[in-house]
Parts: structure tokens; sequence; C-alpha cells
């Protein structure tokens, strides 16, 4: 990952050596708080019954006047309206990579690219087999999602266990899972598009692009247009919160107006997505009632079952399987230091998928059949985590036996 000046996150990159990236030690650091935010939602749901629901569902109606207003419940302002920031950040630092980062050298991203497809691919496979022509069949998505802050959090606990290019392969692909994330969800989760609203927001894109080509350099200038970018792509039937993907990748990656644009709002917004935007979107959507009776509802759900089978296996053999075919093919290397068993792990720690997880579970399901989605997600991530901290540990020991 690219060096980064501004915000530094000095406590956290000594207490989880080797990581001393700011985007790095601020998602292992937001792991930790992302875990608080959906364990206080599984305490809240359980311990006051009703009030978590009465409460994310109460509705706002937000306009200008009595004409233009959208009404949306809180849980949906958080999702819809909060969770912007957190995709203008993945796009932020998507364009850093692309430009000067990881992703600008073919040779270098090459497998980790063939690993997050096959990652995506094969647990969305996994999922359909279960669920193929079935009432949950429009969640096939939810277990191809990789959560890079649990994913970095995990390998920044296992500290010098794990080789140091193990995790930027996993970074790496962690970003690329990112990418097709944000394809998918564009793509097949999106409602009827309406043509008028559509071409709105292309015209506000060439808006923001004319300021730029003018050399408008007061951030000030921007927030309109962004604002009003969200609102036509929310009326278009295209997910609003693709407005931050947008808006990340039209940020100049070289300096702009004297300013390095991309390292001046990652150092403002980045942490306040992080620290704050994720686990209240952990707290909003992860609440749900566990007992006997929803437990044994879920896992006799082809919907849980799928997810907690798509993350587990499917993201381990999916990663592993496209990153082997990669180098039969010459396609690409192993990284340096890095054997077929830490790759494995790596794998199994890939399928960590929450944020993305939750967030296309609430695109796909109501109900009974979002509560068992929650209950899959959570369960395979938690056992991914497990087993892939378990592979690179005995890795470690291993090779610390050999030599």
């Amino acid at each position: 990952m690219a060096d980064r000046g501004g915000f530094r996150v000095r406590r956290v990159g000594k207490a989880l050596p080797p990581f001393g990236d700011d985007f790095v030690s601020i998602e292992a650091l937001s792991g930790l708080v992302l875990l608080a935010g959906a364990v206080a939602a599984l305490v809240w749901a359980n311990a006051a019954i009703g009030s978590y629901e009465e409460f994310w569902h109460h509705h706002l109606n937000v306009g200008v006047g009595g004409g233009a207003s959208i009404n949306l419940s809180i849980q949906h302002w958080v999702n819809d309206g909060l969770m912007t920031v957190f995709f203008f950040v993945v796009g932020l630092e998507i364009k850093r990579e692309v430009v000067r980062g990881e992703l600008r050298e073919p040779r270098t991203v090459a497998l980790p690219v063939l690993a997050a497809i096959g990652g995506m691919v094969l647990p969305a496979l996994v999922y359909t087999a279960l669920n193929a022509g079935g009432h949950g069949a429009k969640g096939w998505a939810i277990p191809a999602a990789t959560d890079i802050a649990f994913a970095v959090g995990v390998l920044a606990l296992l500290g010098p266990r794990v080789p140091r290019n193990l995790k930027l392969f996993v970074l790496t692909l962690a970003i690329v899972d990112d990418i097709g994330a944000i394809i998918v969800i564009a793509v097949f989760y999106s409602g009827g598009v309406e043509l008028l609203w559509l071409f709105g927001a292309a015209a506000l894109v060439g808006l923001i692009v004319l300021l730029q080509r003018l050399r408008v350099a007061t951030p000030f200038a921007y927030v309109i247009p962004a604002l009003v970018l969200w609102m036509c792509l929310y009326e278009s039937g295209v997910h609003p919160t693709i407005a931050g993907v947008i808006l990340g990748l039209l940020t100049p990656a070289r300096p702009f107006g004297r300013r390095q644009v991309i390292e001046s709002l990652e150092h403002r917004v980045h942490p306040w997505s992080s620290f704050l935007i994720v686990p209240l979107f952990a707290l909003a959507n992860a609440g749900i009632v566990i007992n006997g009776d929803t437990v044994s509802r879920a896992f006799d759900s082809p919907v849980t079952i799928g997810i907690a089978l798509g993350l587990v296996l499917g993201k381990t053999l999916g990663i592993t399987l496209a990153a082997a075919i990669g180098v039969r093919l010459r396609l690409g290397r192993l990284p340096d230091g890095v054997g077929w068993p830490h790759l494995v792990g790596g794998a199994a720690v890939a399928g960590i998928g929450f944020t993305v997880a939750l967030f296309v579970a609430d695109l796909s399901f109501r109900g009974g059949r979002l509560e068992n989605a929650i209950m899959g997600i959570l369960a395979g991530s938690f056992v991914s985590g497990f087993v892939g901290a378990a592979v690179i540990t005995v890795s470690a020991r291993r090779t610390r036996v050999s030599e």
C-alpha cells in the first residue's frame, strides 16, 4: 500500500505491528469498534425486545419545502445516506491504489485479482446451489463480500506470525473485492431505472468534472452537486450509495490547488467513516433476537446455510483454487515469504464478510429471511476468522520448527 502523510494512528501502529500505513492502521482498529457495534446491536435486540425494531424502523421525512422530500426509516437513512460516506472512502482508496498504489502494477496485482474473482464467484455458486429457484435466491451475492476492517484486524492481532506480503496480498484482494461488490450492487441490486433522474445524475457528474477543469479548489463548491447527485441516484433507482463511489473516483489523485486532495480527504473523512458510520451501521443492522427457536429456524434455512458455507468454504476454496490456477498458468506467483498454508489461512480470513454482506442482505430480504441471513453472516464470519487465525498460527509454528 502507498505511504500516506497527514493523519497518523501512531499508537495503533505500535500495538498492531507491522502495519504502519494510516489507512490500514485505521481499518485494523476500526475492526474492534465494528465488533463492539455488532455486539451492542445483539445485546439491545435481545435485552429490549421490540425497542430495537421500533427505534430503527421509525421514519424521518427529510426535504426542502413541501415538495422535494424523502421519507425513510432511521435504519435506511444510515444504510442509504451515511453509508455513502463509507463508499466514498472506498472510492478514494481504489483511486489511490489504481493511480499509484498496489493496483497500478499488472504483474503484482494479477494473482490477487484472480484470487478475488475466485473468492466472489465460488461463494455465490455455493449459495446458489442451495437456494436456486427458492425464495432466498436473491441473496446470492451476500457471501461474496470480504470485510476489510475485520480481515485486517485479525491479521494485525496475529502480528509477526503473518508474513508481511500475505497482509499486502489480502489487502489487495479485499480492495478488488470491494470493486466487485460495488459493481454487483449497482447492476443487480438497483431498482427499475428512471432515465430522467439518471440523466440528471450524469449532468451533475459532468458539472463536477467541469469544476475540476476550471481548477475550483474550494470543497464547498462540490457539496451541493454531491448532495443533488445522491438524490438523483436515489430517485433514479440506482442505489444512492454509488454516489459515494463516483465522487471518490472523481477525486484528483495528483496535486490540485496546491493540495494532495485524496490525502486531505482521507485524513478528514476516513476516521469518521471507520469509527462512527460503519459501527453505527452495524448497530442498526446486526440486531436480531437469538434464542432456541430463532437459531433452529435459521439453521434449517438454506439462506443461513448457504451464506455460512459460502463464507467459510466458498471463500477459502475460491481464493485458493483461483490462486493455484494463476500460478499454474504463470499469470502470477506467490508473494515472497508466503507459502500455500499461509495463503489458505489468508483465504479463510477473507471469509469474514460483515459490513458489505449485511448491506447486500438488507437489499435482498426482509423479515425472517433477513434474520436468517444475518445469522449466517455472523456464524460464517466467526468461523472464517477462527479457522484463518488457526491455520496461520500453525503455519507459523511449522515454519519456525523447519528453520
